[in-house]
């Protein structure tokens, strides 16, 4: 069975950085793609970043080029998200999520596999 579980997050000033980590197990297909969405109060879930497990490609959200970085570390079958420089509108509850290579990175429906969620405050 497929598990993604979710750690770091919290909260932060304008400006700040976080890393949040996503420890998969269950499957180690090397078709598959993972990826953080964000979701804000009264929101559409929206792709944050996306990484290829075969060939390492990464995608992402124009919102976040330059501030946020995806990676992996297969040895330890970990997904980060290295977020710098953020901003108030980062403010969101942030999801790993594992699924096939689609078409689009950034379609949520293309994820089979959720983490539980953590929460990313960014304050003034």
């Amino acid at each position: 069975q497929v598990q993604l579980v979710q750690s770091g997050g919290g909260s932060v000033q304008a400006g700040g950085a976080l890393r949040l980590s996503c420890a998969y197990s269950g499957y180690s297909s090397s078709s598959f793609r993972m990826a953080w969405f964000r979701q804000a109060p009264v929101k559409e879930r929206e792709g944050v970043a996306a990484i290829d497990i075969r060939g390492g490609s990464t995608y992402y959200a124009d919102s976040v080029k330059g501030r946020f970085t995806i990676s992996q570390d297969t040895a330890k079958a970990t997904l980060y998200l290295q977020m710098n420089s953020l901003k108030l509108e980062d403010t969101a509850m942030y999801y790993c999520a594992a699924g096939v290579r689609a078409l689009r990175w950034d379609g949520a429906s293309a994820y089979r596999y959720w983490g539980q969620g953590t929460q990313v405050t960014v304050s003034s």
